[in-house]
């Protein structure tokens, strides 16, 4: 079984909703928006699996802002608060080896996002203000 497959299995078995795979580029994109997740991408790019959720825009030229997301990444069990290229976009991002890949891992990587919906929702949006 490829690792496309074995990520789409634990994909499912964790009762995400894919909302789109695409085999030739490896990604999938999974929603529960319940737990504050919406199009987060599953990127079984050889040899970690990306896992990538835009949040929203922040202005990155706020000193403040930018130290309280570095703050709480101390705090964020698996992944990291990360901008993109543009500075612009606030984006939550982890990566897990795809070789030992297990399902707890995943579902503990996922679990980590959405706990941080749920604690710091309140938080982002004020920075996205």
């Amino acid at each position: 079984m490829s690792h496309f497959e074995k990520v789409k299995r634990y994909l499912l078995d964790l009762g995400y909703d894919i909302a789109r795979e695409d085999v030739i580029d490896q990604i999938f994109v999974i929603n529960a928006p319940e737990d504050g997740i919406q199009n987060l991408i599953v990127d079984c790019n050889e040899p970690i699996l990306v896992l990538e959720q835009y949040l929203l825009d922040i202005d990155s030229n706020d000193a403040n802002v930018l130290r309280a997301l570095l703050q709480k990444n101390r705090e964020i069990v698996h992944g990291a608060f990360v901008l993109d290229d543009t500075g612009k976009r606030l984006l939550f991002r982890d990566t897990l080896q795809l070789e030992n890949l297990d399902l707890n891992e995943l579902e503990a990587s996922i679990n980590s996002l959405k706990l941080l919906m749920a604690e710091y929702a309140n938080e982002m949006l004020q920075f996205a203000r």
